[in-house]
């Protein structure tokens, strides 16, 4: 008897304990004065080696660039167009065809008014308008040394002419020598029968009986006189 008591002593003693423990597990715990309900917790410092963790971690994003414009398209030019032109048709001419068409036998067109005129180079002793003369043929030393002094110095002689058809000038009369004492414009004047000029000309047209004025110049060479 002594022993079921005991052992029913025990198990109330631990049921109560057990009871005990659930009540005082279940009690609330009063608020500490001036508390607002807000929990604060102290979060420890992370250390470096975390942090270059998490950035190693975290994806890299790519930087925004800004954009590029594009070029202009390019424009190749289109091949240009070739075009063969066929040439003319072979027209055959005859002999007489032939020497009609020939350009050198056409005949010259008259000069227009004002082109190949002569011009006045002065006036005569009446008065008269003198042109520079043209020579058709240029005299030859033999027929101007002919008449010319015996040691005449060098120089010039000028002398104004009348002209005659053929090319031929008369009543000539002298107008300057250089030097005075030379008289060499006598001496032109004794020769120029010989001499072949051509009129003055008016719109293409030889005036016959006008005035020209020849100038012959006198120089020593080392075979005689030029």
């Amino acid at each position: 008897m002594r022993r079921r008591a005991s052992g029913f002593a025990l198990a109330l003693a631990v049921n109560l304990l057990l009871i005990l423990a659930l009540l005082t597990l279940g009690a609330r715990l009063p608020k500490p004065k001036g508390s607002s309900g807000i929990l604060i917790f102290d979060v420890p410092p992370q250390s470096k080696k975390s942090e270059k963790e998490q950035e190693q971690s975290e994806p890299v994003r790519p930087r925004k660039s800004k954009p590029v414009p594009k070029p202009p398209p390019i424009v190749l030019p289109s091949k240009p167009t070739i075009t063969v032109e066929k040439p003319p048709p072979y027209i055959e001419l005859s002999h007489d065809q032939y020497a009609e068409a020939d350009v050198r036998a056409l005949p010259k067109s008259a000069p227009s008014p004002g082109q190949g005129d002569s011009q006045p180079v002065g006036r005569g002793p009446n008065g008269e308008v003198l042109y520079a003369a043209e020579w058709a043929r240029e005299p030859t030393n033999q027929e101007l040394g002919f008449y010319l002094p015996r040691n005449s110095p060098d120089g010039y002689g000028l002398i104004a002419c009348k002209t005659y058809p053929q090319n031929r000038v008369d009543d000539c009369i002298a107008l300057e020598s250089y030097p005075v004492s030379g008289h060499l414009a006598h001496a032109v004047l004794n020769a120029a029968w010989q001499f072949k000029v051509r009129p003055p000309r008016k719109d293409g047209k030889p005036m016959i009986g006008e005035w020209v004025r020849i100038r012959i110049d006198y120089v020593h060479s080392d075979g005689g006189r030029d």
